[in-house]
């Protein structure tokens, strides 16, 4: 059962930073030159990364949460 504890926050480690990298991966495919002002370049980039952050936590909760549960399932049932 320690195991199991212990493993558990290095895999929300690697999943939260699986998903953030997958998202920021994913808003490169915006173009952000329509809604942004020109010459602000460090903004737009600090937007980018915070989106990515944003939207990658929320994945990986996502991930994590039904791991969880799907995993307390059987417990449900006995």
């Amino acid at each position: 059962m320690g195991d199991i504890i212990a493993f558990q926050p290095l895999l929300a480690i690697v999943s939260h930073t699986f998903f953030i990298a997958i998202s920021f991966y994913a808003l490169q495919a915006i173009m952000p030159e329509k809604i942004i002002k020109k010459h602000r370049v460090f903004q737009a980039q600090l937007l980018f990364i915070l989106l990515s952050i944003l939207m990658g936590w929320a994945v990986s909760n996502f991930f994590l949460e039904l791991s969880y549960w799907s995993g307390r399932l059987p417990f449900m049932f006995s």
